[in-house]
């Protein structure tokens, strides 16, 4: 069974919860849009909805792929199916935290400004590392899911693998910056600590809607690819998958699956990629030649490596 018709056949049978979830995140980033174009107030030179906007469409995506997932499961998905339960909670209960402070127009993360500022922050801490144990339980099953076709069962693992190291990388943001460490050293109590901007404090000009820094690392950018792993290497499958009536070769399920892995590896090197970009301060949108290099070398080893698979003639199996 190809992932296409999993998805067909599969569809009455995802985790109900999940869905229902992201089809409310979905309404809910339409409101944000409206809210940006009623409400023209700005935080950190960022308009205030944006943000509950973006964390919308991204929790909209993560839920519906993770319905899907848990009808995979042939074992476990009862537990898989409380555990997506579990994250819907978390999540729907942080993401009223964030739209509570941007309506007060204050930053939801690393804002210790004032008690009720910090007692939010620490609040949305706590859900934030449960919402990681659950999504690691989760993706620890994943290893049980059951899907005949290679290709799709290695996307779905390294997806869900690739996923979780994105997730994990949010914790790089919660690190005090050295500014914060100066003026605690000082004598002094920052009104934030910790930050997505690597080399400046965080505001300043961005990029139009996902807003990462145009003049300093972000770390929201390694944060950002790796979790949506989780949807970028099942439409690898997919894509391939939608290309076997022009390409022969790819009819067969070996080759796929090594293209997929292809791209899994491909993909790891782009999230370690952006991470060291942002992490030597420098903005996404003004790479130097140091980046620029390394990312055409990562270019070139996933083709040369996509080649390889295609021109193969060896049919070892992949389990």
């Amino acid at each position: 069974m190809t992932i296409l018709a999993d998805l067909r056949s599969r569809t009455n049978r995802w985790h109900r919860p999940s869905v229902l979830a992201a089809a409310a995140l979905g309404v809910v980033a339409v409101l944000c849009i409206a809210a940006m174009l009623l409400d023209q107030r700005t935080l950190a030179g960022a308009p205030i909805w944006a943000k509950p906007f973006k964390f919308a469409v991204s929790g909209a995506l993560y839920f519906a792929t993770w319905s899907w997932l848990v009808s995979l499961l042939p074992r476990f998905r009862r537990t898989a199916g409380w555990l997506t339960n579990l994250l819907v909670v978390i999540f729907g209960a942080e993401y009223v935290l964030l739209v509570f402070q941007a309506a007060r127009g204050r930053a939801s993360h690393f804002n210790t400004a004032t008690p009720q500022d910090a007692a939010i922050f620490g609040t949305m801490a706590v859900m934030i590392a449960v919402l990681w144990v659950a999504t690691l339980a989760l993706t620890v099953l994943m290893l049980f899911t059951k899907v005949p076709d290679r290709a799709s069962y290695w996307a779905v693992r390294t997806g869900a693998a690739l996923s979780l190291v994105g997730l994990t990388l949010g914790q790089l943001m919660t690190s005090p910056t050295a500014q914060q460490l100066a003026q605690w050293k000082a004598g002094g109590r920052p009104d934030m600590v910790g930050g997505h901007t690597v080399g400046l404090a965080d505001g300043g000009p961005g990029l139009p809607i996902l807003g990462w820094s145009t003049v300093a690392g972000d770390l929201r950018i390694p944060h950002f690819v790796g979790m949506h792993a989780l949807q970028a290497l099942p439409l690898l499958a997919i894509g391939l998958l939608a290309l076997t009536s022009r390409f022969p070769r790819l009819r067969d399920d070996v080759v796929r699956a090594r293209l997929v892995l292809v791209g899994a590896a491909g993909y790891a090197g782009l999230i370690a990629l952006v991470t060291w970009q942002a992490l030597r301060a420098q903005s996404i949108a003004h790479p130097d030649a140091t980046t620029l290099g390394a990312f055409a070398l990562l270019v070139a080893a996933v083709a040369l490596g996509a080649l390889a698979v295609v021109r193969t003639q060896d049919r070892p199996a992949i389990r």
